[in-house]
């Protein structure tokens, strides 16, 4: 971390002025300088808030001295903080000065805290002298800004030691970051908002008695309860007999403040149904009024979108900036630990058997204990036995129950009071005995002992009889023994402190939650404790309980209506839209960015150093490289039988025809594998560098006989393993010819020159791998690159010898992967040969019958998605290659059966209570139909494959269990279809095993099968998870059970209080309504009479540990939370209350965290991202980055004609663009006010939206014109936009044509579609788009799961429940009568909506159901089953599955916005490239020849530039490097982004291990043939000069001759001329024969050059400066002066395809490019300058060569 050099003197300490405040020097303040002043004030500022949470009317009502205590201390104290805002006024100035008072931010703060105070004082002096203020006033509003002084204790803790302009970078990009999400967010509200007011509008239809007068609606005209219903008769719901449905015109603070009427309420009900909370009455509502499509459309795609995906961005932006934050705090966080051990020293002791180190602690302590008890207090089995008593402590306080039959509660827990003071004294002894042993100093070093020690302090005082403290909160002491299990468990213990260990950033997390709580706790009550008759926010007790309820989501609702409600009857109506704007932002800011950083820091503890990151990898790769050698015990049960293999019998001799393959496995018989040595793994072989694997073998140790064995000659033995080694060569070599299996030498082997044996040292290798005799031996390029023509093993390049010895980590751990591999396959191959039925399916189809391969054909047939060309072998470009890769997914026999599945799953869909599969012929059909597929398709995979003793049996892993259980249940079933069914009987349960058959999709789709695996790798931290919530559900339904067991029951009457007096019955009110009606004159609340019950509260209680577990197992959802609460508070008092919200502070808060962080962290290690250091993560994110970014669609402007140049002009200016963006904004705000076929407003409106679709069909025409129709329509925008000018046009004619209810709903979804227009219009929104539509298209499969699995368990829903009566949760619109129901009712539960409830009405039970012979025919529930279904299906959908969604948003969003700073190229890089490739591909064709790769690295800015001066030398390289890549062929937009992205980072710190190795091994073959051109460019321009001395020294020569001669012989010299030329020509020839004969090779530009790793580049040409010198002797100044500085030079000498180059016309040049093309004059445009540059450069690189050889 970048930190300010601190000065070795001691600075004075100043006044606590803030991190940038200092004092003037002269300033004569000495008082106000000293620690105790400054800790004085900070003191203060709590005490303000302490002051301030205590003055509100009904703390003074209930404890009246408070109004004079508050009083004096916000006197005091406003004294104080006044006199030291006078002496910083008076040491710097008010507003002059170096650094004057007002003008500094922390001094301004100061200054208005100061002012609240005064104003609180002086309002308070009113209420107390004076009646002038009223105690219920709403001046009290002005306290609220006072709580905020306490920041000035807090804010001593933000001072560090990083640069200020370092912090405020930092803040101001994650400040950024964040507003761009929040506008993101607001869009998709913006989007769902307009769409409510025109799908929904006013849900105002109630249904009402006959002859209500709707002006005068009372609670007693509506329905029981009350019901919203549509007045069109094929829609929505239809009331009953006596009543009609008529729209209620009331007012908001009556009907509710929800609702779609105007933009402004229809934002505000998006936003509470998308924080999950109240959302499904709301789509119940417009159910009941309008079609049910609408409201199931809306609401489920806007809980996916807007809940699931847009607020979960919020954690992937918190996650990225604490990420940041967290690198440069490192010094305030600290270094991550590990477990300290105790601090020993080592000593050398020996005995007979050698030296070896021994543990010594000479500073540790010891006890006064004997040598015995030390030994046995460190013990495992005194462990074992504290272990022990701590688990039967438990089951002891477990087993406490209370009943309530009139006992006192005393007499319940009596008998558990006394194994409680047996449990205690037990552990007090164990605490002395370990302080006997261990001593005072050595027992209290330890972290443990001191929390034992703790315990056994509190326990005691628990049980002392003498204060009755048994049943008090020291019971904490006592279940916090459990949490001493931990220990017990290293990997527990280890997940605990990676957690928990580094406990800065979790407390600083903790703290400012707290601090954030309480300030806004104190500022609400302040705001809200005027209104009278409203308790939750009358004291801070209250504020803080509802401030924490908002916090947890749970009913935050109804605390915002509430006090709404208040508010406007308190002042007026206009101020409640400030009251929900401001708890709006609250819970916007806790649940978005507050719990954000909790699931922040959980992964940033599971995130691994940066310093063990590469040693994990290499740990990594080494586990990967050493595959299971051994077969699975399936196949291993042949090796228990003996050997019989197949004989074949021989009646020709051996010569007459080929050898037959030698069984290795019987040589094996006569030879034994020698024992490799490991070191031998390190040491290189050859100059390669590779490590000798090769297998030795030996002769078997002789048995020892009575009578020896005489050897008469020990060369039998040598000739007889040299005959064998010789068989086995030939045979080998043969197969291999013939196209039989044979060996495939691997780099690493140390074969000799025959390949399988040497001779000199007779040693046999067996790792060969077998092919199949019907197929060629197909070697792959990198298993035969390093072979020699006589087939040893040489080196595999040349290069090699440069690298470092642990660069070839990577290539023994990749030999030592193909080893275990090979020796695998050469056990099952030892198999296949010695045991005819090894690989028979069933043990009766042959392994290579005829019968068989026509098995395998069915199963494994597919369609083909390679299309690659016959003829070059390169894949061929098609079009919807997507499509073509879908087919591809399975085989054929897997596509049908997917669609049997799938139809079997919609005839079960059918099946219900009333409709069963018993009575309906079709659903019996489907059924038989199902099982039939079923069978043939299994019946087919056996055959193929086998059952279970074959390698690839269908029983192989979990996935074929599930097929056969799936297809033993179908059968069974067909095959009895049992015509009754009781419930919970064994014909019951075989119809709910029935509903597995849709997971058999999750079998035969691979990716579906690939996301239940990656669940089940990280098994392990979930179930860690779950062990630490059930300790902390223990431990607190535990305490629960202790405290409030048989405390909780009461009478349902309210007036009652005592259990004998519960008794009979009593008039209880029925619920009505929501709405806030009241009753007319003379009427009664509807009621009916109730029998008086002394029971529990419905849905929880706390008697047993069972139903304490229960309840709050519930609570960790954050639902039912609020009921414990309540009831806790009105039974036992408000002290109580502490216990839940601690527990939901701990489990939800915390717990629910980790699996969130737990999920996030295995898919990012399943993904292999989890080991990446930031350098290689962002270099992951760079190349999907890039694979994904594709060339501009946008056409070069058109220079050479003017009018659509200027069209092209207009279209492409930013002010055009505003323009068009705001017109878009325009048409959709027409969509604030709904489009009714009634309204007067409709038709003004449609003809606005009219107009502005003319503005939209100009700007398509003006980029037709200007980018031609063939470049307009290659970009998708523009289709998308041309697409729906298209129907807005439509919707035009429509609307002036027929202007029908339809037409509007068309045009407002025309207008819809335009509007997502604006994300492409706004950079940060495209982003953001481009990262929510990735996440939806790679968790496609995962969404598809979850389906599947809802589905599973509604149809399985329909059979335990589709006949419950209705209660609390189960309802006429929440039920399971059909399977379309329950998967509506499961949606719901997904989002956690009184899913408690639901759970609880499906647990009913006799005598409040009946009972009936058959399932379908009762009302009861199962309590059982009701337990397991809603629990198992709560925690695998919402704990586990939701959060994959999280993982791919994370990952995303680190690809599509990471930040221009830290990403490796940025998008504007990327951008720069596109724009620079757009005018060089004038075609758009996405591929260039490689000649014009130059042109772009010399127009490319930023990172990518790349001066041709200064980088000579990378410029070459960069074009050589392409072109030895691609042969001299065309080059692609990602190619040349690839090259230059690889060039642009530090692959060291970029690039894995694989990576980088074949990176450097190409960069270093580049560097040498460059180097190597480069070498022969200097010999020829050498010989150039060294030629054009010698001629012009034959020249002046000759000119001496000639005027010696002149005038003699003119005629004579004419002919001699030809002469000359022609023996010049002759010894040019001569001269290339000769260096042909050295080795120097001259080639055309055509030809091409192999490297030694076999790879084809086209080669540089070497220049002829002979006959060029003698067509051109002079140069054209001109071009000298236009040619640019060392251009010529920097460009590489690499072949250009077909740019040939002729002289024509007294030596004028003339190529391929300037040939065919006019010049242009240069354009006013930038980008016409360029591209006439460009031009230029062009044409005069197409005569370098010529100016070279002028040179």
């Amino acid at each position: 971390m970048l930190g300010r050099k601190q000065s070795l003197r001691g600075e004075p300490i100043l006044t606590d002025y803030g991190p940038d405040e200092t004092l003037n020097e002269s300033s004569d303040i000495e008082w106000v300088n000293k620690a105790w002043v400054r800790w004085l004030l900070r003191v203060c500022s709590l005490v303000s808030l302490v002051s301030v949470s205590a003055n509100t009317p009904r703390s003074k009502e209930l404890y009246p001295s408070l109004s004079y205590i508050t009083f004096c201390a916000d006197l005091v104290i406003t004294f104080l903080f006044t006199a030291e805002m006078i002496a910083k006024m008076q040491a710097r100035g008010i507003l002059k000065g170096e650094v004057p008072y007002l003008k500094d931010r922390w001094c301004q703060y100061d200054a208005s805290m100061v002012f609240f105070l005064w104003m609180s004082v002086i309002l308070q002096m009113f209420e107390i002298m004076t009646e002038w203020v009223n105690k219920h006033s709403y001046l009290s509003v002005l306290r609220a800004p006072r709580p905020l002084i306490v920041v000035r204790l807090i804010r001593i803790f933000l001072k560090s030691s990083m640069p200020k302009q370092r912090l405020n970078q930092i803040v101001k990009r994650s400040s950024q970051q964040i507003y761009n999400v929040t506008l993101f967010f607001l869009f998709f509200m913006s989007l769902y908002g307009l769409l409510g007011v025109q799908l929904f509008g006013e849900l105002r239809n109630h249904c009402v008695k006959n002859g209500t007068d709707i002006k005068q609606i009372t609670l007693n005209n509506l329905a029981i309860p009350d019901t919203f219903c549509s007045t069109e008769p094929d829609s929505g719901y239809q009331c009953p007999d006596g009543m009609i449905c008529a729209p209620l015109e009331l007012e908001k603070k009556v009907s509710g403040f929800n609702g779609f009427n105007n933009i402004a309420t229809s934002i505000f009900t998006v936003y509470q149904a998308a924080s999950q909370e109240g959302w499904v009455f709301i789509m119940y509502r417009a159910i009941d009024s309008l079609p049910g499509w609408r409201a199931t459309f809306f609401f489920t795609t806007m809980i996916f979108f807007l809940s699931w995906l847009v607020k979960n961005v919020f954690i992937a932006v918190i996650t990225e900036t604490f990420n940041e934050m967290r690198v440069q705090f490192q010094q305030i966080w600290g270094i991550r630990g590990h477990i300290e051990q105790e601090v020993s020293t080592q000593i050398l002791s020996g005995d007979d058997h050698g030296w070896k180190l021994v543990f010594v602690d000479d500073n540790k302590p010891h006890g006064w204990a004997p040598k015995c008890c030390m030994k046995f207090v460190v013990s495992a089995g005194f462990y074992l036995v504290i272990m022990a008593a701590i688990i039967a402590n438990a089951m002891a306080a477990a087993s406490l129950s209370f009943k309530h039959d009139g006992r006192e509660r005393r007499e319940f827990y009596q008998h558990y009071y006394y194994m409680e003071v047996g449990f205690t004294i037990f552990f007090d002894v164990e605490v002395i005995f370990k302080i006997w042993c261990l001593g005072l100093r050595g027992y209290w070093r330890l972290t443990i002992h001191k929390f034992e020690f703790l315990l056994a302090v509190g326990t005691t005082l628990r049980i002392l009889p003498f204060y009755d403290l048994f049943m008090t909160s020291l019971t904490y002491f006592q279940v916090l023994r459990l949490v001493r299990l931990i220990k017990a468990s290293p990997i527990l213990e280890d997940f605990v402190y990676k957690i928990f260990g580094p406990g800065k950033k979790l407390g600083s997390l903790i703290l400012f939650t707290m601090c954030l709580l309480l300030i806004t706790s104190s500022i609400s009550m302040q705001l809200f404790c005027f209104l009278e008759n409203y308790d939750k926010f009358e004291t801070f007790a209250n504020a803080f309980m509802s401030m924490f309820q908002i916090l947890t989501q749970e009913g935050w609702v109804e605390v915002m209506d509430e006090t709404m409600i208040k508010t406007m009857k308190g002042t007026t109506d206009e101020i409640a839209p400030v009251v929900a704007i401001y708890f709006i932002l609250y819970h916007l800011f806790v649940t978005l960015i507050v719990l954000s950083l909790f699931v922040a820091v959980i992964l940033d503890n599971l995130e691994l150093d940066e310093d063990f990151k590469k040693l994990k990898q290499m740990k990594a790769r080494e586990q990967s490289a050493g595959i299971q050698e051994t077969l699975p015990l399936r196949l291993r049960v042949f090796e228990k039988f003996p050997d019989r293999p197949t004989m074949a019998r021989l009646h020709k001799v051996p010569s007459d025809f080929s050898l037959p393959k030698i069984r290795e496995s019987f040589m094996r018989q006569y030879l034994e594998e020698e024992q490799e040595d490991e070191d031998g793994l390190t040491k290189a072989r050859g100059v390669g560098g590779l490590e000798d694997s090769s297998i030795t073998y030996r002769k078997r140790r002789p048995v020892k006989l009575l009578t020896p064995i005489s050897h008469p000659r020990n060369a039998d033995y040598e000739k007889k393993k040299t005959g064998v080694s010789n068989i086995i060569s030939d045979a080998n070599n043969q197969r291999l010819l013939l196209g039989d299996s044979g060996q495939i030498p691997l780099p690493g082997k140390g074969t000799h020159s025959h390949g399988t044996v040497s001779s000199k040292h007779g040693r046999l290798d067996q790792k060969s791998i077998r092919r199949s005799v019907r197929g060629s031996v197909k070697l792959k390029q990198q298993n035969y690159d390093h072979l020699k023509e006589n087939g040893d093993i040489g080196a595999m390049n040349r290069t090699s010898s440069s690298r470092k010895p642990q660069d070839l980590d990577i290539k023994m751990l990749q030999a030592k992967r193909q080893q275990a591999e090979m020796r695998r396959n050469q056990r099952e191959e030892d198999l296949r040969e010695n045991h005819p039925y090894f690989d028979t399916p069933l043990f009766a189809v042959g392994r290579e019958s005829q019968f068989r391969k026509l098995c395998q054909l069915i199963v494994y047939s597919r369609y083909d998605t390679s299309h690659k060309d016959p003829i070059t072998g390169k894949e061929r470009k098609i079009k919807y290659k997507r499509l073509h890769n879908l087919l591809g997914l399975v085989t054929y026999l897997d596509w049908v059966m997917i669609l049997v599945t799938t139809l079997s799953c919609i005839s079960l869909m059918f099946e219900t209570p009333a409709y069963r599969i018993t009575d309906e012929p079709i659903l019996q059909i489907a059924e038989y139909a199902f099982v039939v597929c079923m069978s043939i398709e299994l019946f087919l995979k056996i055959l193929a494959d086998g059952l279970l003793f074959t390698p690839k049996a269908m029983i192989r892993d979990m996935a074929g269990v599930l097929d056969l259980f799936i297809f033993t249940v179908s059968l069974v079933f067909s095959c009895w279809m049992p015509k009754e069914v009781s419930a919970q009987s064994g014909a019951q349960l075989l119809l709910i095993l029935r509903c597995l058959r849709p997971l058999r999709i999750f079998n035969l789709v691979p990716h579906m099968r690939k996301v239940v695996s990656e669940l089940c790798k990280g098994f392990k931290e979930i179930l860690l998870v779950s062990i630490l919530l059930i300790v902390l559900l223990f431990v607190f339904a535990s305490y629960g059970v202790q405290l409030y067991g048989g405390r909780l029951a009461r009478c349902n009457d309210s007036t009652i209080t005592e259990r004998k007096d519960c008794v009979g019955v009593f008039v209880r009110e029925i619920f009505v309504t929501k709405m806030k009606l009241g009753l007319g004159e003379n009427e009664k609340h509807p009621a009916m009479l109730v029998p008086r019950v002394w029971a529990n509260p419905r849905r929880f209680n706390f008697d047993n540990i069972g139903n304490a577990m229960l309840a709050l197992f519930e609570v960790l959802s954050f639902k039912g939370w609020l009921d414990i609460r309540d009831v806790l508070k009105i039974r036992l008092g408000i002290a109580s209350t502490i216990y839940i919200h601690i527990f939901v502070f701990l489990g939800c808060m915390i717990g629910l965290t980790l699996f969130v962080g737990v999920v996030i962290a295995n898919y990012s290690e399943n993904k292999g991202t989890a080991l990446l250091t930031v350098d290689q993560r962002r270099w992951c994110d760079l190349k999907k980055r890039l694979k994904i970014a594709q060339p501009l669609h946008l056409p070069p402007r058109p220079d050479g004609r003017a009018f659509r140049a200027s069209i092209y002009d207009i279209t492409q200016n930013i002010y055009f663009k505003r323009f068009v963006a705001i017109s878009v904004i325009i048409n959709s705000s027409l969509l604030c006010v709904a489009w009714k076929k009634d309204a007067a407003q409709t038709q003004y409106l449609a003809i606005l939206s009219s107009l502005l679709n003319f503005v939209f069909v100009v700007e398509v025409v003006m980029k037709l014109i200007a980018f031609t129709p063939r470049g307009y329509w290659q970009s998708r925008r523009n289709r998308y936009d041309l697409f729906v000018t298209v129907l807005g046009v439509v919707w035009i004619i429509l609307n002036f044509t027929i202007r029908t209810d339809e037409s509007h709903m068309f045009g407002f979804m025309v207008i819809i579609l335009r509007f997502f227009t604006i994300t492409g219009k706004h950079a940060t929104l495209k982003m953001l788009m481009l990262t929510v539509g990735v996440s939806v298209y790679k968790s496609f499969f995962i969404i598809m799961g979850m389906f599947l699995l809802i589905l599973s368990y509604a149809l399985a829903g329909c059979i335990l429940f589709g006949t419950v009566k209705y209660g609390e949760g189960i309802g006429r619109q929440a039920n399971f009568q059909t399977a379309t129901n329950g998967i509506t009712l499961l949606f719901r539960i997904v989002t956690g909506e009184d899913w408690n409830k639901i759970m609880h009405d499906c647990m009913v039970a006799p005598p409040f159901c009946t009972r009936g012979l058959n399932y379908w025919e009762t009302d009861c529930g199962n309590f059982t089953g009701s337990l397991i279904f809603f629990c198992s299906f709560y925690v695998i959908i919402t704990y586990i599955v939701l959060n994959l969604l999280v993982a791919i948003i994370m990952e995303n969003f680190s690809l599509f916005y990471s930040n221009e700073e830290d990403a490796l190229l940025s998008y504007a890089d990327i951008r720069n490239f596109q724009n620079t490739w757009n005018i060089v591909d004038v075609n758009q064709r996405g591929v260039i020849p490689v000649r014009k790769v130059k042109f772009i690295l010399r127009l490319l800015k930023g990172r990518l530039e790349v001066d041709p001066e200064k980088d000579r030398l990378l410029f070459k390289h960069m074009c050589y490097e392409l072109e030895r890549l691609h042969n001299g062929d065309d080059v692609t937009f990602h190619d040349v982004l690839n090259m230059l992205s690889y060039r642009s980072v530090d692959i060291r710190k970029s690039l894995q291990l694989e990576e980088l190795m074949a990176r450097e091994e190409l960069e270093y073959i580049i560097e040498e043939e460059v180097a190597k051109q480069t070498i022969r460019n200097w010999l020829d321009n050498c010989l150039k000069r060294i030629r054009a001395q010698k001629e012009q020294t034959s020249l002046l020569a000759r000119l001496r001759e000639t005027n010696d001669l002149l005038g003699v012989g003119l005629h004579e010299d004419k002919k001699v001329q030809p002469c000359d030329k022609e023996r010049e020509t002759e010894n040019k020839d001569v001269e290339r024969t000769r260096e042909r004969k050295k080795g120097i090779i001259i080639m055309s530009r055509t030809d091409s050059m192999t490297s030694i790793s076999g790879r084809n580049f086209l080669a540089p040409t070497p220049s002829d400066a002979s006959s060029r010198a003698e067509k051109h002797t002079r140069h054209d100044s001109k071009s000298r002066k236009r040619r640019p500085s060392g251009g010529g030079k920097n460009l590489p000498h690499v072949s250009e395809g077909g740019e040939g180059i002729t002289v024509v016309n007294g030596g004028q040049l003339s190529s391929d490019i300037t040939s065919n093309k006019a010049v242009l004059p240069r354009s006013a445009s930038g980008s016409g300058e360029v591209r006439d540059w460009w031009r230029e450069q062009v044409g005069y690189d197409s005569g370098s060569d010529f100016s070279d050889d002028m040179e």
